[in-house]
């Protein structure tokens, strides 16, 4: 409903901030770390914004990037993860971080988290690679003919990128995006995957 919103920022307090829009107030739920980040009382600010209806209660999340709303979506996609759970998820872990703990099986990364024990860990990673491997299947009937040839086999030679294309699919880009951006990227052979991942997320990002 609220893909983002933009405006004065008014007030910080635990947990929350204030987005002045026209004279009204939002009051927007986000992660230590976010606060931090997003700037001074008085700034025009721009944050995307998750909008949750319950029963008894209506929230708004904002995050600084597209990768941190699609994390704090996939994490609420968990059963048994709330969305305090997520946020505060949120405040300790960069998406990226995130990608490449799902994909490569870190389950001690993950139990490292606020709130989130050895079970829970196991949980994230195996719903969360089961939902991936059904967005992959459904991808691959609409994109196959679109695919460049070039870019699949340069991934398939080489695992770190192979890596680096799944945990970008994992935050929600699809792989005609991530293709265009992996071209840009030079000298990926001498990265490490966690360079590959940011370095496509800084592509990703300029529109």
């Amino acid at each position: 409903m609220l893909a983002y919103i933009k405006g004065e920022l008014a007030a910080k307090a635990r947990g929350y901030i204030v987005i002045d829009v026209g004279g009204l107030g939002y009051k927007i739920f986000m992660s230590d770390l976010a606060m931090e980040n997003v700037g001074k009382i008085g700034d025009i600010i721009k944050v995307h914004t998750y909008y949750r209806v319950m029963e008894d209660d209506i929230s708004i999340f904002g995050f600084h990037t597209q990768e941190e709303l699609r994390l704090f979506e996939l994490l609420l996609s968990v059963s048994g993860i709330g969305a305090k759970t997520a946020i505060t998820m949120l405040g300790t872990i960069e998406p990226s971080d995130f990608a490449i703990a799902i994909i490569s099986n870190d389950i001690g990364t993950l139990k490292k988290l606020p709130g989130i024990g050895t079970k829970t860990a196991q949980r994230i990673v195996l719903e969360l690679k089961d939902k991936l491997k059904k967005e992959q299947q459904i991808e691959e009937l609409s994109v196959a003919n679109q695919k460049s040839m070039a870019i699949q086999k340069a991934i398939e030679k080489d695992s770190k990128e192979e890596e680096a294309f799944t945990a970008l699919q994992v935050l929600g880009y699809n792989s005609k995006e991530i293709e265009k951006a992996m071209e840009k990227i030079i000298d990926k052979q001498n990265m490490s995957l966690e360079e590959i991942i940011k370095a496509a997320l800084k592509e990703l990002s300029i529109k």
